[in-house]
């Protein structure tokens, strides 16, 4: 498969967009924390049958800005919506991931008229009221050095995961060694921003909307069924054995809900 490389700048902040191409309306692809694009190509390369695919690396992540100085939610919106109207014949379907969830859900709670359907996989609105679980987050991800000598040393580390396969395979390759593409500190204080509970944006939306819950991911039951409660025309969706990064360690079943929600929708 084919890609272009882009940039679109903005307010300072370059964003690294991959064209991954394809025939039809145009579909965006949000990660999660500490990711990048590169963890979803595999999820662009089963649409560009029936879409244009677009992925963005988030601010602070993967190839676009590394330490920008704004981190805000909205920050991360506006960017999104340049990137939407720049390079997309929008509406757009917009897909994300986590933290990439939280940050496809406010771009369609600001700006409706850009975003045709959502897809949140593995994301909520209510953030944690936990103080020290953003900490915790940047705490673990200062244990990792600076760089690794190699890919043995990043494993020694990081672990065998599908997880760990796509951080290593981000790694950037310097003179140094392989070097990970985000700091721990902007990466807490991203997630911080995250937990900081969006409820009347949630109750307000208007753009039909897939939840995407991995029976072993990061929410509770309560969790879930609350947030399709305050909202009833969520479509829900489980997938069973699955972990928090379910786009890499279910994806068949993952594949296979986003596909027949954007056949439900359209």
């Amino acid at each position: 498969m084919t890609a272009s490389d882009l940039i679109v700048r903005r307010d300072g902040v370059s964003l690294a967009v991959t064209d991954r191409g394809g025939d039809g309306p145009p579909v965006i692809l949000l990660h999660g924390l500490a990711g990048s694009s590169r963890e979803l190509l595999p999820t662009a390369d089963t649409l560009t049958d029936r879409f244009r695919v677009l992925l963005v690396d988030q601010r602070g992540h993967g190839r676009s800005t590394r330490r920008p100085d704004d981190l805000s939610r909205e920050a991360f919106v506006d960017d999104i919506v340049a990137v939407i109207e720049k390079l997309a014949d929008h509406p757009v379907r917009l897909v994300g991931q986590s933290m990439g969830a939280h940050t496809a859900f406010l771009t369609a709670s600001a700006r409706p008229d850009l975003v045709d359907c959502l897809v949140m996989l593995e994301g909520h609105v209510a953030g944690d009221d936990d103080p020290g679980a953003a900490r915790g987050l940047g705490e673990f991800f200062a244990t990792w050095p600076p760089s690794f000598a190699d890919e043995t040393a990043a494993r020694r580390v990081l672990g065998d995961s599908p997880l760990a396969d796509a951080w290593i395979d981000d790694l950037e390759r310097t003179l140094d060694g392989l070097r990970p593409r985000f700091d721990a500190d902007v990466v807490r204080a991203v997630i911080e921003a995250v937990h900081a509970p969006r409820w009347d944006e949630w109750e307000a939306l208007t753009t039909p909307t897939l939840a995407a819950f991995a029976d072993e991911g990061m929410f509770t039951a309560e969790a879930k069924h609350e947030l399709v409660r305050r909202r009833p025309g969520t479509w829900r969706a489980d997938l069973a054995g699955a972990g928090h990064d379910a786009h890499l360690d279910a994806f068949d079943d993952w594949i296979g809900v986003l596909r027949a929600f954007f056949g439900k929708e359209h």
